[in-house]
């Protein structure tokens, strides 16, 4: 394996960042390159137009790369354009909130990037973290210094996972393993493989003034269906979910259809 590659969506000042590279460096070369800020539900978008301008960096003793891009531009340069190797395996996060159910995980910065390692052929995982309480405060309290030891928590959660399926080795067909875990997560917490739950939401924009409208989280996801053995079941029962996802799998067969175009 030449290295690791590290990213987020929450940018390069991310708390998170210098936790999860130093738990991987524990057993690999970790290399890190993020987006200089953060990114949120930007999926997988990829700069087209406009010069990405990328810098050495370095937070907490961690030495990274800077992308002024969105999340799948600094692993499609950390896998191709700055290092000298190609990036081996990329770890994506730990993202500030869930990514589970189907609206939040297609709409996830955090999740794309890991999309955008495996489309370059490499084993890629997306981690994120969430309390199913008051969001809010504990947004709050992970933004803080004072959440670093939760911060080297998670960490320890994600290398451990990574290892473990490592060692297994990485499934045939899957594109990403998205992990979602509980505020309280620890290496011993229960694991569980799951689906995609399917959800909903409604406004995400409020009007702020004639014209101008701008994003405001007014509306709360919905499970439509699918909500048993799903991924946000697992969490809410204070497991973590360990959901495989291939891109390829994403299409259903339709009889209605192939009635109208047999």
């Amino acid at each position: 394996m030449s290295f690791i590659l590290v990213t987020n969506d929450d940018g390069v000042d991310s708390l998170s960042l210098p936790a999860l590279a130093r738990a991987l460096q524990a057993s690999s070369e970790v290399r890190v390159a993020a987006p200089a800020v953060e990114r949120s539900w930007i999926g997988k978008a990829i700069s087209r137009f406009d010069e990405v301008r990328v810098k050495p960096v370095e937070r907490d003793g961690v030495a990274m790369m800077s992308v002024e891009g969105y999340p799948a531009d600094a692993v499609q340069l950390g896998v191709y354009r700055l290092f000298e190797e190609k990036a081996a395996m990329v770890v994506s996060g730990v993202n500030i909130g869930a990514n589970f159910g189907s609206a939040y995980t297609v709409g996830s910065g955090t999740v794309g990037a890991a999309l955008e390692g495996s489309i370059a052929g490499i084993p890629s995982f997306a981690f994120s973290a969430v309390s199913v309480g008051n969001f809010g405060e504990w947004r709050e309290h992970m933004l803080s210094p004072d959440s670093v030891p939760d911060w080297e928590r998670f960490a320890e959660v994600a290398t451990a996972i990574v290892a473990e399926v490592m060692a297994f080795g990485f499934p045939s067909g899957v594109d990403v393993i998205n992990v979602n875990m509980p505020a309280e997560a620890r290496v011993d917490t229960p694991r569980e493989v799951t689906h995609v739950a399917q959800t909903t939401y409604g406004p995400l924009f409020k009007q702020h003034s004639d014209g101008i409208y701008k994003h405001d989280w007014v509306s709360d996801m919905e499970v439509v269906d699918g909500l048993w053995g799903s991924d946000i079941q697992a969490v809410t029962d204070d497991k973590i979910a360990i959901t495989p996802i291939r891109i390829s799998a994403v299409g259903i067969d339709s009889p209605e259809l192939r009635e109208l175009w047999p």
